[in-house]
């Protein structure tokens, strides 16, 4: 039996995504959804309800969503949009914590364009220091040009206070790109509501295929195309239209909407879950512990092991997690996330995620419990030996 239990690296296809597949593949058609013969207007109209099923998903209007390759190029189009703008402000704030495809272009604004880069720390439960950025906002709102915040971080999945960051931004009138790729799909979210300016999700989070993603934009007249082309997306992202990811996306989304529900039994095996490994091994430690999490996702540590080295035992039994995040799992040293909050590298190269969904066997976690107890004792033993 295999357990996958690294979701929040990538989800595998959903079960309705894969039959539309078969289905679609199948029967077609197949055409440049631009084109104005019957064809190509049969793909659009079918773009067109993607578009309107996403918008519908998301409490968003269907000239909101702008599909795309994913978050990273999501985020990079509102980066682009509003730092290469005639504006005369020069400040970006984002958090300590943020994913690479945020901090790095974030970065490369601030060492090619000159930008003045404020990071805003996080507490040792990996929360932002939210009164260190209202005092940043006060000082700095006539310069801000772009605050970027995660809703839920990739790695330990702990909760940002986002409403209470977007009331601040909306007041001050300063844009607000809030990172949602972990929270969308786990977490219940209205678009409009949250006061949000742009949100970004890719689609292999939620069960679509890899490739497609979407920007939703509060105001896209604000929006400026990385991808000039032919104009597709409103002038916005030109290039054909991943029709097949975009169809794929509204099922996806469409489907998970039904299945949120699910998530609070998810949580409660995982509470439990965590409470029996900390009974059995009481110096292993779960990251982010007193903070809100998403529910699924346990980022834990046993001090002194090699995280590595527990994701290879796991592996031997068919379970698959992660030591972080995708992007820096082959990397052997504390992840930037951990230093942030303070950790050590005694506990940080000995952590793994452990991230299931509302797919995942109700017996998972038993499995899982089981199979990693095994691995603490044996590397444990060894290590002590050693």
């Amino acid at each position: 039996m295999t357990i996958y239990a690294d979701y929040a690296g990538s989800s595998i296809l959903s079960k309705e995504v894969k039959e539309y597949l078969l289905e679609r593949i199948k029967n077609g058609p197949f055409a440049n959804p631009n084109a104005i013969h019957k064809l190509g207007r049969t793909i659009m109209s079918g773009l067109t309800n993607s578009r309107n099923i996403c918008a519908q998903n998301l409490n968003a209007g269907p000239e909101q969503i702008i599909f795309n390759s994913g978050s990273t190029e999501g985020v990079t189009t509102v980066f682009h949009s509003l730092l290469t703008s005639d504006s005369f402000k020069r400040t970006i704030i984002i958090s300590a914590i943020e994913h690479p495809c945020v901090s790095n272009v974030a970065k490369f604004f601030q060492e090619k364009m000159h930008f003045n880069l404020i990071t805003i720390p996080v507490n040792q439960d990996g929360v932002i220091d939210y009164d260190n950025l209202k005092n940043v906002v006060i000082s700095y709102k006539n310069d801000i040009a772009l605050v970027s915040i995660m809703a839920a971080n990739n790695e330990t999945g702990v909760i940002q206070p986002i409403e209470k960051i977007a009331a601040l931004l909306n007041e001050a009138k300063i844009p607000f790109l809030c990172d949602t790729t972990q929270y969308i799909g786990k977490i219940p979210f209205d678009f409009s509501a949250s006061n949000i300016d742009y949100a970004v999700l890719s689609g292999h989070k939620i069960g679509a295929l890899t490739g497609i993603g979407l920007l939703v934009a509060k105001d896209p007249a604000t929006l400026s195309p990385l991808l000039i082309g032919g104009g597709q997306e409103n002038g916005l992202r030109g290039g054909t239209q991943n029709y097949i990811g975009i169809e794929t996306f509204a099922v996806a989304i469409n489907e998970l909407s039904k299945k949120l529900e699910n998530y609070s039994a998810i949580n409660e095996q995982k509470i439990a879950f965590e409470k029996k490994i900390k009974e059995l091994f009481p110096t292993v430690v779960i990251i982010g512990e007193n903070s809100p999490r998403l529910p699924g996702t346990t980022y834990i540590s046993y001090p002194g092991l090699h995280g590595q080295a527990i994701q290879i035992e796991l592996e031997s039994q068919n379970i698959f997690v992660s030591t972080s995040s995708a992007c820096s799992d082959n990397e052997m040293s504390t992840s930037k996330i951990l230093k942030s909050m303070g950790i050590n590298d005694v506990i940080g190269r000995g952590v793994i995620r452990i991230s299931l969904n509302h797919d995942s066997s109700p017996h998972d976690y038993d499995d899982i419990l089981k199979h990693l107890s095994g691995a603490y004792k044996k590397l444990s033993k060894l290590n002590h030996v050693l």
